[in-house]
Parts: C-alpha cells; structure tokens; sequence
C-alpha cells in the first residue's frame, strides 16, 4: 500500500508550518500584507522612501497583486491541487524552499534600486514558475487535466509579472501597465472557475 497525504504529513516532524501547503504561504501573506501597508502608507505621503526601483503606488500594486495574492494563490492550490489529483502533497523542507521563493521575491522587489532590473525580475518570478511546476508534475501525475485550466491561469499570471517588470525596467509606470491587468484578470478568472465549482 501506498504512503498517503495524511500519513505523508503524520510523519513530518520538522517545523509545524512545513506540514501543510496552505501554512506558510496563508502566514507569510498576512504578514506581508500588514507590513507592506505600514510601509506604502509612509511611502506614499513622502515620510519614506524604500530602497526599490518602483514607485510608491507600482509598489504597493506589485506587493498586493504579485506578492500577497500569490501567497494566497499557493497556499490554496498546494492544499486544493492533493484533493483534486489524489496525490501527496508538498511538505516539509521542498515546501520550505517554496515559501523561501515567495520571500526572496518579496525582497528583491523591495529593495530593487541597487540591483539590476534582470535579477530581480528572475528573483521575483522564479516562486510562480516554481508552483506552476509543482502544480503541473502533479495535475499530469494523477491525470486531473480538467484542472489544466487553473495551471493555465497561473502560468496568465505568471506572464502579468513578468510584464510588470518590463515595464517596470524601460522607466514606464507599471501600476497602469498590462502586467498589472493581465495579472489581475488571471486572478479574478482563477477565483471565478475555482468558486463556481
């Protein structure tokens, strides 16, 4: 007999957050959210400037579309994606490393000034390529393809921040850019198929 999710986790006795996909991701998101708006508050009126290529309203939309919903996103479908293929879910230090993506990203973009507009985009979008991947391995491993379409999504979303650094590099205001729309359009449509299930 096979070894299950549940037992997958049972065994697990490393940090607690590592035992499901949704903990750190669900975490670090709100964190991220309570301590990005404490610093785009400051930013915006002038009393602080960051260390980031992006302006205040570029970063506050980067940080809550890119940054937060992306947490949300994964935290969703690492724990979504095992019930739906029937496969063992990602746990324990592959998830840490996951998690450790998403924050890299974080900071590269908060501190993007004094680093080349190339690192920090593959820094920030190494964590969407990676999820797509592991969503990918597991929806072809359990032969799920109805839920082809959500990988989809996060691959549309994946493209938004990667045109919201584009922009963001050739000196173009990326809050009013395509990435920011076409990211935000794939999150509402990946919120729309999920829920309307």
């Amino acid at each position: 007999m096979g070894v299950t999710t549940a037992k997958l986790m049972r065994d697990w006795d490393g940090p607690t957050i590592l035992a499901y996909g949704f903990r750190p991701f669900f975490f670090g998101g709100a964190v991220w959210a309570a301590l990005a708006m404490a610093l785009w508050v400051p930013m915006l009126s002038g009393h602080l400037v960051l260390p980031t290529a992006f302006d205040p309203v570029s970063w506050h939309a980067h940080a809550f579309l890119f940054g937060y919903l992306g947490a949300v996103i994964a935290g969703f479908l690492l724990t979504a994606v095992p019930n739906w293929t029937g496969r063992l879910s990602i746990v324990g230090w592959r998830l840490g490393a996951l998690a450790a993506l998403w924050l890299a990203g974080r900071i590269a973009v908060t501190v993007s000034a004094g680093l080349p507009p190339l690192a920090v985009a593959v820094v920030d979008l190494a964590f969407p390529a990676a999820l797509a991947a592991v969503i990918a391995r597991e929806i072809v491993a359990g032969r799920n393809w109805r839920n082809l379409i959500v990988l989809g999504m996060l691959l549309v979303f994946l493209v938004g921040s990667a045109l919201f650094h584009w922009d963001a590099a050739r000196g173009a205001y990326p809050a009013q850019g395509h990435g920011l729309r076409i990211g935000l359009g794939a999150a509402i449509m990946m919120i729309a198929v999920i829920g309307g299930r």
